[in-house]
This record gives structure tokens, sequence and C-alpha cells, in this order.
């Protein structure tokens, strides 16, 4: 598979971007963002843009993916709803506009969260605007569309958040996560997990078109590398 990644330097796409290149039919990954991933391997390229909206100068570069693995997000806090759509809705269907163009044969994977709202109509801001993007997403002709609603996720292998008040979070809850996750494994993800179960999506579907944190737990099980 050749495979494009959005927001690889964040914790999901750390954990996907690991996945993938581990998989031995992964034969090539491109990350796309404004800065570097970090990472240095021969499956790996970088595609750095300016703005994530402005994809003319590289369409050639975007043809040929048999997956995209959209992992950017923005956290909501102190936003309005317009200013966190721009972010959110409007970013993400810009790329996936384009990409479902040049590879109407793609599996498009997007990471909104527990607790989105598919009816857009709730009173929590950031719940509607990810369940819009979600809704419009499956309209847009893809193979397929799967949307990825996490939960609580503990990073592994050094993987840490990209945002402070998550770092902090994640360091408080460091020695509690893997009792948790003993006692309610279907409950609380990995990033491990959470890029297993997207590779599988990428290779063999998955049941449904959402997938819950349960959903996403079984889906990592189907099998780890191939």
């Amino acid at each position: 598979m050749n495979i494009l990644i959005f927001g690889a330097t964040g914790m999901v796409g750390q954990g996907v971007l690991r996945e993938s290149l581990l998989a031995t039919d992964v034969a090539k990954v491109v990350a796309v963002g404004r800065s570097p991933s970090g990472v240095t391997h021969p499956k790996l390229r970088d595609l750095l843009l300016p703005d994530l909206t402005k994809y003319d100068a590289v369409e050639a570069q975007l043809q040929g993916f048999d997956a995209c693995f959209f992992t950017l997000g923005v956290s909501s806090a102190g936003m309005k709803e317009e200013q966190y759509s721009a972010l959110s809705y409007d970013l993400t269907m810009q790329a996936a506009r384009v990409l479902a163009r040049l590879n109407p044969r793609m599996t498009f994977i997007y990471v909104s969260g527990a607790g989105t709202d598919s009816t857009e109509r709730g009173a929590t801001m950031w719940a509607r605007v990810k369940g819009r993007t979600e809704n419009a997403l499956q309209t847009l002709g893809f193979k397929a569309v799967y949307l990825f609603r996490p939960g609580v996720i503990q990073p592994l292998h050094g993987i840490r958040s990209k945002t402070g008040s998550y770092r902090v979070l994640y360091s408080l809850l460091k020695p509690l996560l893997p009792l948790l996750r003993a006692l309610l494994p279907k409950q609380i993800l990995t990033t491990e997990s959470v890029g297993l179960a997207m590779l599988q999506a990428a290779r063999h579907g998955a049941p449904q078109a959402i997938l819950e944190t349960a959903d996403i737990y079984q889906l990592a099980k189907g099998r780890a590398h191939a």
C-alpha cells in the first residue's frame, strides 16, 4: 500500500506513522504537513506545505495512494465556532476533495473523537463541527470512509502529545493507564492499537463507517503487522 498521513507530528499521527513504517505491506508513506515528521526511514517522505488549504502545485505528488490517515486536529478551547470550523471542517474538506478527485479508489480514515455529534445539532460546539465534517466526508465518493472516535489513548514507544495540557495530563495518568487498560481493555486505547486499527481498515475495511473506542480495539486485534 501507498499511504498519506496528515498530522504525522501529532500523537495519533505519530502512532499510525510508526505502525505504517513497520508494516511489510506498506511500500510508501508520505507525511503531509507544515513541519517535518522528524522521522527518517527509507519508506517515508515529508511533503511540506505552508498552507494546508492549497494543493494545486503538488497534485502530482498526491496521486497513486491507497489510503489517507487524516489525524490533524486542534483543541477547541477558547475558540468560537467559526474559527474552529475553519481549522477543522474547512481544512479537512479542502484536502479531502482534492484527494477524492485524484484517488477515487482511496480509503479515507478521519480521526474525530468520542462524543462527536452526527446530528450536528447538539449543545457541544466541537462535537457539532466534527459531526458535520464526518457527514460531509461520506459524500465525497471515496472507495470507503472510516470515522475513528477514540477516547482515552495511552501514548507508547516514546510518543508524546504536542498539546501542553495533554502532556501534563498524560504525565499524571502515566502510572494509572496500564492498570486501567488491563481493567478496561476496550475503553483505553494506545497509539499502537489506533495505528494498527487504521491499517486494518485500509487493508480489509471495517464493519461500519463510525468506529467508537471498542470498535477500534477489536479492529486492532484483527492482526498486528502484515
